[in-house]
């Protein structure tokens, strides 16, 4: 018999095809051609530029970013102040040949964040002129442009005008816009801000969620200061510790939002594992910020990999079969997933003894489960039948 052809990972966003559903979050390792050139060579679906001033700037003073000691805690925090050569820079022919060289038919995105309303239009009127290399635009909604005034996707009327003002830009709706949206944590917020963003459904492709959690503080207890040098250490969290505000906001916007526009999630992916829950929350698309910044772009190959093999195991050739289809919970499925555990711990156990020393990641236990759950199935399904006694 012939093998199976391994699961596709394409998909589009914004009308936008992708190879595959991975690709970078906007921020670390994409400031210069020479990073956006890894990113192109590796499996990342799409390269995303550093998000973009008018004119370059050399960002907050160091230290400006700091990874939580304790790998297990998955925290990282950056205070970084928008370092990056202007957008002169990214959308430049020779930036752009060279970070696509690897593969030119990769789509090419440029992320902008303008200190005013403003830079934001004078940056957008740029693109529009640049369109012919220029896949998708994502504009940062996740920061402050207004002295004074919260970061523009906290400040709804704010939020609003922003959205009008871009959406005039002429010839604006030649490229795929995406926002980048900051993390919201309460029912009404998430109501308000996708009725908005509703509201410029004809112009909007696509949100991507979320930013850092903001105004997060570490302290190093030697010298009982803050590790961030600059705004008294308060800076943006991200990593694995952001993922369970990231994947319910993927979640609360797709559900929210009008089937035309399309949602990335971002926030704490940094496995097969992660970037399938994203997508069974409703994520066209996936991007990892943090994690490339830890381990490089090699994490994309990986990560498709990763969740190739996932979707193999569950019989899914492709991500539109489950795209969206977070089940409700139930006490069977509970049940089957605790059996399962309870034979994933015992395999764990016995690999331990000969990989001591060794970290277990989610992969490698999701890898375990799935070789058992098969059987738990077919127990619980012959339990139901009456053929067999379960133990549980």
């Amino acid at each position: 018999s012939t093998m199976a052809p391994a699961p596709s990972l394409s998909t589009t966003v914004a009308g936008v095809h992708l190879k595959t559903c991975i690709y970078n979050a906007s921020g670390p390792r994409t400031g210069s051609s020479a990073a956006l050139a890894r990113i192109a060579a590796s499996e990342s679906g799409a390269v995303l530029t550093k998000s973009a001033t008018l004119d370059a700037q050399t960002g907050n003073p160091q230290p400006r970013t700091w990874h939580e000691p304790d790998v297990a805690k998955g925290a990282s925090l950056n205070s970084e102040g928008l370092p990056n050569s202007g957008i002169d820079y990214y959308l430049d022919s020779q930036t752009i040949a060279d970070s696509m060289a690897a593969d030119p038919s990769k789509p090419y995105m440029v992320s902008i964040s303008g200190k005013t309303l403003a830079d934001n239009i004078a940056m957008l009127k740029k693109i529009v002129n640049h369109t012919s290399r220029i896949a998708a635009i994502e504009l940062n909604l996740a920061c402050p442009n207004v002295i004074g005034k919260p970061i523009i996707a906290y400040d709804f009327e704010q939020l609003k005008n922003v959205l009008a003002e871009v959406t005039k830009v002429p010839g604006i709706s030649k490229i795929p816009l995406g926002i980048k949206m900051p993390p919201y944590f309460d029912g009404v917020q998430f109501q308000l801000a996708a009725g908005i963003i509703n509201a410029y459904s004809s112009s909007i492709g696509y949100v991507a969620c979320i930013n850092t959690i903001g105004n997060a503080l570490a302290i190093d207890i030697v010298s009982e200061a803050p590790v961030i040098a600059s705004n008294n250490g308060y800076a943006g969290l991200s990593g694995h510790a952001v993922k369970y505000t990231a994947l319910a906001n993927v979640r609360q916007m797709r559900t929210l939002l009008d089937d035309s526009i399309d949602v990335v999630g971002v926030g704490g992916v940094e496995s097969g594992v992660d970037a399938f829950e994203m997508i069974l929350c409703g994520a066209n698309a996936v991007q990892v910020g943090t994690c490339h910044w830890k381990e490089g772009p090699k994490c994309f190959d990986r990560i498709c990999m990763e969740l190739r093999e996932i979707m193999k195991n569950k019989g899914y050739s492709n991500i539109e079969e489950f795209r969206g289809k977070l089940q409700p919970w139930t006490k069977d499925g509970a049940k089957i997933s605790r059996k399962a555990r309870k034979s994933a711990e015992k395999a764990t156990e016995a690999m331990g003894v000969a990989t001591a020393g060794t970290k277990v990641g989610a992969f490698d236990t999701y890898m375990i489960l799935s070789a058992v759950l098969a059987v738990c199935i077919g127990v619980l399904l012959a339990d139901k039948f009456g053929f067999v006694e379960l133990m549980v």
